[in-house]
């Protein structure tokens, strides 16, 4: 009987793969099936994931495994950054990239509405501008966060 087979899929800030991993006998063993660019795009002044670009090399990378029939699929993607969804869960927009330049400027202005005690305290996160708090805050004005019915991160 052969091992059973688990697929990984690792979206990174650079790029992604997919990797086939199976145990038998008490021994790990790891195929990456495909990898790919995973650069983040300029649009209208703005960084941003491109998430067709993603979503068709996810379905490579599952075409890629589905003749090892994996039994379960996980996917990992950057910690910080999120999707808004609409109350029909489609996109409102292209997601940003945890990179882009809105954030700046974004860990004194929220200090100054709540303290940063009071932040760590309740989040146990280190102070980057990149971290999901600020890039909300970053969006308080934005059209988008007025159409968005879920936050997908």
């Amino acid at each position: 009987m052969a091992a059973e087979s688990y697929l990984a899929i690792d979206l990174g800030a650079e790029s992604g793969r997919a990797i086939l991993g199976s145990l038998e006998k008490g021994i790990l063993s790891l195929t990456e099936l495909h990898r790919f660019p995973n650069p983040g795009v300029r649009i209208l002044g703005g960084l941003h994931w491109d998430v067709l670009h993603l979503f068709s090399e996810m379905k490579t990378g599952l075409s890629k495994a589905a003749r090892h029939k994996p039994v379960s699929l996980g996917v990992d993607t950057w910690g910080v950054d999120y999707a808004l969804l609409d109350r029909n869960n489609g996109l409102v927009s292209n997601p940003y990239h945890y990179r882009d330049s809105r954030t700046s400027g974004m860990i004194d202005t929220v200090t100054e509405i709540v303290p940063r005690e009071e932040i760590f305290e309740l989040t146990g996160l280190q102070f980057m501008e990149l971290n999901t708090l600020f890039q909300l805050y970053s969006m308080k004005d934005s059209a988008a966060l007025d159409q968005a019915d879920t936050l997908l991160m």
